[in-house]
């Protein structure tokens, strides 16, 4: 069991699932333990989802990897990340987008959001910020992204005709719907490829 972040990097990368030399290097520069409640500090190398309170998780790396490596972040991008709990994945992109980008965490319960305000400002990235995210609507009606990300189960296939308004062309939307991961590219001239992973479990999009 990794007993540090540079042994969970390594422990990904062994696994086969953090492959992306950009996605490696912010893996290994934004450390987990930041983002996880004290009482679980002694675990927060583990392979596992752990709880940050109101019935959310931090999920499991080896899922936070396996999604960003389907959202494949780039230097300059304007990234969404909804369902940003504790921080940890808006830091992680924050950390590849780089300065010249820009990431928008939401979240939607109160004290996450100031849990996740409170981690993201241990960390030397003014490129991000976590908001609460208004009830009843789903991203950010109206503004578009290059990249988005959702961290939580989604019950139906409703939630991606919402953000495909959302999502730039050349772009890619990386959701959770019913235990399935889908992927989808909106290429240059608008069509849409999807791909989907079967066998995820995520806490529900509120």
């Amino acid at each position: 069991m990794p007993d540090s972040n540079l042994q969970l990097v390594e422990h990904l990368k062994q696994r086969g699932v953090l492959k992306t030399p950009a996605l490696v290097e912010a893996f290994r520069a934004v450390d987990r333990r930041s983002f996880v409640p004290e009482e679980f500090f002694f675990n927060a190398y583990e392979d596992h989802p752990l709880p940050i309170g109101h019935g959310q998780t931090i999920s499991q790396p080896w899922t936070v990897a396996f999604m960003l490596e389907r959202l494949q972040p780039q230097p300059g991008n304007r990234v969404l990340d909804i369902g940003s709990g504790s921080g940890w994945t808006t830091a992680l992109l924050a950390h590849v987008v780089g300065a010249e980008g820009f990431v928008q965490g939401l979240e939607l319960i109160d004290a996450l959001v100031e849990l996740g305000q409170q981690n993201l400002s241990l960390w030397d990235f003014p490129q991000a910020a976590i908001d609460k995210a208004t009830p009843g609507e789903l991203g950010q009606p109206g503004q578009v992204f290059d990249r988005i990300l959702v961290s939580a189960g989604a019950a139906s296939q409703k939630a991606i005709q919402q953000l495909l308004p959302q999502l730039a062309c050349n772009g890619n939307l990386v959701i959770p719907v019913a235990g399935s991961i889908w992927h989808l590219h909106k290429g240059e001239d608008g069509v849409l490829q999807s791909w989907e992973h079967p066998g995820f479990a995520f806490v529900p999009l509120l």
